[in-house]
């Protein structure tokens, strides 16, 4: 007795090359993103140091130097922050197309499965009620499961995006009232 044909299984397959090729593209996007990012903020951390470099050695005297060194230091705390916000918005955006494409390949399966459970259940001989019982209970535990992983997982998942921001919010504050303090001097 067979619940599946040869074509159905080449069509679960096929579903999964599928699946196996978007998560590789975004996975592949995700890390292009970061690259270009890290080159923009290398480029653009050469061409400021080299600018205060300039800066510094213009100056008449030690002041000078020091007004020059106390601006640079807040320029760069803003942009490292800025630099962490960009990171986490990959991330994220590499998060939810991932998390969305495991959740359609997992719903996929799950109706691959029920699908198999009905079929047997209604070609089960009698007296193995309680075997199909068992199978439909085992198959409703794992979806159970499956969705409070997943619920936790998002909860994980926001709280590591909130986190960064809140973080990165305070810093820039923190930055912003040391500076005037440091050129006060």
């Amino acid at each position: 007795m067979s619940f599946f044909t040869s074509d159905q299984f080449a069509a679960v397959h096929k579903n999964n090359l599928g699946n196996l090729a978007r998560l590789s593209n975004t996975a592949l996007e995700g890390i292009q993103k970061l690259a270009e990012l890290n080159l923009q903020a290398a480029r653009a951390t050469l061409a400021e140091g080299q600018e205060g470099l300039k800066a510094a050695t213009a100056g008449k005297d030690l002041h000078d130097a020091l007004a020059v060194q106390g601006d640079l230091s807040q320029g760069a705390a803003e942009k490292a922050i800025s630099y962490a916000r960009r990171v986490c918005e990959i991330a994220s955006q590499a998060h939810a197309e991932l998390a969305k494409t495991v959740e359609e390949q997992y719903e996929q399966h799950h109706r691959n499965v029920q699908a198999f459970v009905d079929a047997f259940v209604k070609n089960a001989p009698a007296g193995s009620e309680a075997i199909s019982a068992l199978l439909q209970s085992t198959v409703d535990a794992a979806h159970h499961s499956y969705r409070s992983a997943q619920a936790i997982t998002q909860q994980v998942a926001d709280l590591a995006t909130a986190n960064p921001a809140a973080s990165a919010d305070a810093a820039t504050s923190a930055a912003r009232q040391a500076t005037p303090r440091s050129s006060r001097t």
